[in-house]
């Protein structure tokens, strides 16, 4: 049995800068890997079948595991059906990207587990084709997005902590997409903007679903007690830089809802990852 770890993401902002004919919206966003890990165990199970466990809500032919695995059937030169268990901790719903990650993970891993012999950049355009933010994950770096975020620039970020909370909501990605009120024209800017002044940068997704959830609202409002709250992605997940002042255990133990501390990540476990059964 193969055992690997699937990595999580907070946007650090999010802008808005257009939108295309075909409906898409134009984007700037950074990606920073965290700490928080879903755990993907892979096991030959001596037929031809991808068998899926551990996310009993969602139907397996709807899965991103599942979708990943199927993508890279016609590449193999060594397939053998599997047993896959996912250990769910990356909360759902939650703009953490664990689907993406999960998808990322299971490409990397079958690349390699069933000779494949696909590069990296043919697995990140795979993986577009499943999720906009699956191609951060199986390059495994911090990353610059652009256009509906398959543009990436690797960029190097400084070391921190960060305390996330999820919010008991589930956010719907389409509700805050359909808001008129929704900043869909932010002005483009530069990775050395963002670093000169990180303050300036939020998310344009914030106002609405602060006001849509009150459970989001709640969260944010508790973390700015501390710092300057964010939303991650769409949400629901917030979170706020830890500063050496802050009392990060007594923040975490209070927190309205589940509430997380995590580190950030120069670059995914994933990158080093050699499947050897």
């Amino acid at each position: 049995m193969i055992r690997v770890p699937s990595p999580a993401k907070l946007n650090l902002f999010l802008h808005i800068t257009g939108r295309r004919a075909d409906g898409y919206h134009e984007l700037q966003t950074i990606f920073q890997l965290i700490d928080l890990y879903d755990w993907l165990e892979f096991e030959p199970n001596g037929n031809q079948n991808i068998c899926l466990d551990g996310l009993s809500n969602v139907e397996q032919t709807d899965n991103l595991i599942f979708k990943a695995a199927e993508k890279l059937k016609p590449f193999a030169q060594r397939f053998c059906g599997l047993n896959i268990h996912l250990d769910k901790h990356i909360p759902m719903g939650a703009g953490l990207g664990g689907g993406s990650s999960n998808a990322a993970t299971t490409l990397l891993v079958l690349n390699q587990l069933w000779q494949c012999s696909l590069n990296i950049q043919q697995l990140a355009e795979i993986g577009q084709s499943l999720g906009a933010d699956v191609p951060v994950f199986v390059y495994g770096h911090n990353a610059w997005a652009e256009g509906i975020g398959e543009q990436i620039t690797f960029i190097n970020l400084p070391k921190k902590q960060f305390i996330v909370l999820k919010p008991d909501c589930f956010i719907s990605t389409q509700l805050l997409f359909s808001q008129k009120t929704l900043t869909r024209d932010s002005k483009t800017s530069k990775f050395c903007a963002y670093q000169r002044k990180p303050s300036d940068f939020g998310n344009n997704f914030e106002p609405i679903a602060r006001s849509l959830y009150p459970e989001v609202n709640e969260a944010m409002q508790y973390l700015d007690q501390f710092g300057i709250a964010k939303l991650t992605g769409t949400g629901a997940c917030v979170f706020v830089e830890v500063t050496p002042d802050m009392q990060t255990e007594q923040i975490v133990r209070n927190a309205p809802c589940n509430a997380y501390l995590v580190q950030s990540l120069d670059k995914s476990p994933l990158c080093d990852i050699q499947v050897v059964l």
